[in-house]
């Protein structure tokens, strides 16, 4: 987990802009592959990402250290990508996949990491954005079920049986991809 300085911090609160850069660096990695895992497109993930670091500078000042400012840059992407899902109805369910290749053309390595990645994105795209954001956080980010719980703003026991049910959700996905396979 990327941690920026609390210093660096107070300084972007300030105003000071090479601070902000510094923390924009540090974590646009991590806000644009929450955002992707969440949205499932590259362009509303790009966008997603954006309007988060907006924010971030807009609401930076608001920030009083209770958290670390992953978990709280955690939360802006997290409720950015729902109301993202939410505002575009999430266009039937249906995730395009970005620069799709041809198999034929590919190692055999390189072609089943693919399959594996497209997979996955399918079972993500299958959960309740809701679920989709526990999994990612616990799951793809590392995070603990506290820090979950304290990004959403939930209860840990809502963590806790929303990975539960993502988990049934993606295991019940992946067998019914793995007997469509099979026909």
């Amino acid at each position: 987990m990327v941690k920026v300085a609390d210093d660096i911090i107070a300084k972007a609160q300030q105003g000071d802009i090479k601070a902000f850069e510094e923390i924009y660096r540090a974590l646009f990695g991590y806000v644009s592959n929450v955002a992707f895992r969440m949205v499932g497109r590259m362009e509303d993930a790009e966008e997603i990402t954006q309007d988060v670091f907006m924010k971030i500078h807009n609401h930076l000042k608001d920030f009083r250290f209770q958290s670390s400012l992953t978990t709280w840059v955690y939360r802006i992407t997290v409720n950015s990508s729902l109301n993202h899902l939410k505002k575009d109805a999430y266009k039937k369910r249906n995730v395009p996949y970005v620069d799709e290749i041809s198999a034929q053309a590919q190692e055999p390595s390189l072609a089943h990491r693919e399959y594996q990645e497209k997979l996955i994105k399918d079972m993500l795209a299958g959960l309740s954005p809701e679920q989709r954001a526990v999994i990612i956080l616990r799951g793809i980010e590392g995070l603990s079920y506290e820090e979950i719980a304290q990004s959403l703003q939930i209860p840990i026991n809502t963590v806790r049986s929303r990975i539960k049910r993502a988990r049934e959700a993606m295991l019940a996905l992946r067998k019914e991809v793995t007997q469509n396979e099979l026909q």
